[in-house]
Formats: C-alpha cells, sequence, structure tokens
C-alpha cells in the first residue's frame, strides 16, 4: 500500500507527512539527514494492519522551517498535537537518529498517547549507559552541526556529497540506498535554511540532555520499549534505557548499518513483529 502525502496545519507550524492504512496507530520519526522516505520499506508492510503516520520532523523535509524549537520537548509537543488534529488517541511510536529523544520525551511526559515506543540508533542525552560508545568522543559532526551559523555556510553547494557521505556510511556494505529515496533527501536538505533547520536539532542537545536528566528524576517509561541496535550506536541506547524503562527488549542487528529501515528493513519488521 503506498502512502498518500499531504500537509497538516497546527497552526504556527505545518507538517508534511505520509499515511496509509487503517488499524492501531504507527507514528514514525525519522531522523538526519533524513526525511518520511526513510519509511519507504516499511510503510507498505505496517500499513497492512496499522493506520502509519509518518512526518517529516519540524524544519526538515516539507514541514515548515521554523525559526525555533527544535529541543525534544517541543517535537513531543508537535507529536501531540499532530496526534490531535490527526484525531489519533494514542500510537505505536517507532523513532530512529534524531526522532528517538522526541520521542522518548513523548512517552515520558504523555505516556497514555505511547502504546509502544521502538527505538533505534541514537543516545538519550547524557543519562548513563552509553558510556563504550562514547569512550572516543561523540561522532565528529555532532560538534560541527553545534556551531552556530557554521555548517549552513560551508555545506551550501556541497549538500548533496554530504548527505552521500551519510547515505554510504548508513548501510552496511557502504551501498547507499535507492536512487529515488537518496534523491529525495538531497533536496529536502538542499539551502542554507533547510540546513540551518537540521543544524538546530543538534544544537538543542545540550538542553534536551538537561530535559532528561530532570525527567528521569520522577518519571520512567511505563510502556513496553524494544530498542534495536545496529551500527555504530550498537547496544548503547539499550543502556541508557535499562535503567529508566519498566519492561525493555533490546535486539541487536548485525552487519547493518545506522539507516536501519533502509538497510535492513525486513530485519527490523521481524524484530518489531513482538512489539507491534
Amino acid at each position: 500500500m503506498e502512502p498518500i502525502e499531504r500537509d497538516v496545519d497546527l497552526g504556527d507550524l505545518t507538517v508534511h507527512l505520509a499515511e496509509a492504512g487503517s488499524g492501531p496507530a504507527v507514528l514514525l520519526l525519522h531522523g538526519f539527514p533524513r526525511t518520511w522516505r526513510l519509511w519507504s520499506e516499511v510503510i507498505p508492510v505496517l500499513a497492512r494492519r496499522h493506520r502509519v503516520v509518518a512526518p517529516d520532523l519540524r524544519g526538515l523535509g516539507g514541514t515548515s522551517r521554523a525559526e525555533s524549537g527544535y529541543d525534544a520537548a517541543t517535537l513531543a509537543g508537535d507529536a501531540v498535537r499532530l496526534l490531535d488534529a490527526l484525531d489519533i488517541d494514542d500510537a505505536e511510536v517507532v523513532a530512529l537518529d534524531a526522532g528517538v529523544p522526541p520521542a522518548v520525551a513523548l512517552a515520558l511526559t504523555h505516556p497514555e498517547r505511547v502504546r509502544r515506543l521502538v527505538v533505534s540508533e541514537s543516545l538519550v542525552g547524557r543519562l548513563p549507559g552509553a558510556e563504550p560508545f562514547l569512550a572516543g568522543g561523540p561522532p565528529w559532526w555532532f560538534g560541527f552541526h553545534q556551531v552556530p551559523g557554521l555548517a549552513e555556510r560551508v555545506l551550501v553547494g556541497h549538500e548533496a556529497a554530504y548527505v552521500d557521505w551519510f547515505l554510504a556510511q548508513g548501510t552496511h556494505d557502504g551501498r547507499g540506498i535507492d536512487p529515488a529515496v537518496r534523491d529525495a533527501f538531497v533536496t529536502a536538505y538542499a539551502g542554507a535554511e533547510s540546513l540551518r533547520c537540521a543544524c538546530e536539532h543538534y544544537r538543542a542537545m545540550p538542553a534536551n540532555a538537561d530535559l532528561f536528566e530532570d525527567l528521569v528524576r520522577t518519571r520512567r517509561l511505563t510502556m513496553p520499549v524494544l530498542a534495536v541496535g545496529a551500527a555504530p550506536v550498537g547496544p548503547a541506547l539499550a543502556g541508557q534505557l535499562a535503567g529508566i524503562t519498566d519492561d525493555l527488549t533490546s535486539v541487536q542487528l548485525d552487519r547493518c548499518g545506522h539507516l536501519v529501515p533502509l538497510d535492513a528493513p525486513d530485519r527490523l519488521l521481524a524484530a518489531m513483529g513482538a512489539a507491534i
């Protein structure tokens, strides 16, 4: 089943999304440098039994280029407002990379809206458990993207090469992804304003870390949680979640790159089978 794309007006933000199927809702949250098309291989399968909603995150893809609001708390609020606008009471929330912090924030602050949480290939602030992954320091692009005004100046005119590097690195054998999906990603991140918005997600990382340290003092993830590890993050995310989750399942996908839904969609779906 092919998804239908449309825009949803949230007042101060217009969210572009793809939607398919009917039944219990599944909300898919992508990361950088991607759009809803990260999920293009898994949406048709999920849509056989579910209403699948895959939005472009704030400032990315077809969603409006907001001046601010790229922290996890605001992004979680975007998700709540989107669910409200779509008359969805609760959803399975599935997230990868930069989609994970808002997904976890949503689950911690609005647990009644998250039936289950499936997260992959990211970190949750400074929570303990990821020390082996961070032993050599965080990935180089974290710091590059966080410098105000830098990446969006130096990358203009080189967006395709930059995106291609991440797509090659994100597949196990470096083969990259489907050319049509690749072209959509490159188009989505072209231009200084698109790059600024992408970097704002990284510039919000210190605020996100403070948010999670505060939230976990009094809250836990009470819904079932599935953490899917691949390369390079591996079990680090599960390690962080272990201390704040009542019902955690961890799955590690060997020979799978960071772009899990595109690099190993069948194995991701199989892992999710116990959770959906």
